[in-house]
């Protein structure tokens, strides 16, 4: 009996596990507010959903912008793709735009 409660636990958890991990992406596009290096994040605010804050890690991607160090406030045409995790957005990607789509309104 207690082997199977164990094994029902440990399916429970990893279940729960994976499905935390399989987090939908969502995207985002639009001009860097605020920067908390130390902190790892960032604030964009987005024309069409508002402002969300975005945490990094070292799983992160960067592409057109050299990590942290490259943000800067005012930057226009950054898109994130980010992953609800413990009630924080963490960026599985964050890139500079090419400016070829419609997402985030006009920034020029």
């Amino acid at each position: 009996m207690k082997l199977i409660a164990l094994i029902t636990a440990i399916a429970v958890l990893a279940t729960t596990a994976v499905a935390g991990a399989q987090a939908p992406l969502r995207e985002y596009e639009g001009k860097v507010v605020s920067i908390n290096r130390e902190a790892k994040r960032f604030r964009l605010h987005d024309a069409e959903r508002g402002t969300i804050r975005v945490h990094v890690n070292r799983n992160t991607r960067w592409e057109r912008i050299n990590g942290m160090a490259g943000l800067r406030v005012g930057m226009r045409r950054v898109e994130v793709k980010v992953r609800r995790n413990d009630g924080r957005w963490i960026a599985a990607e964050v890139e500079r735009s090419g400016g070829g789509g419609e997402h985030g309104g006009s920034n020029p």
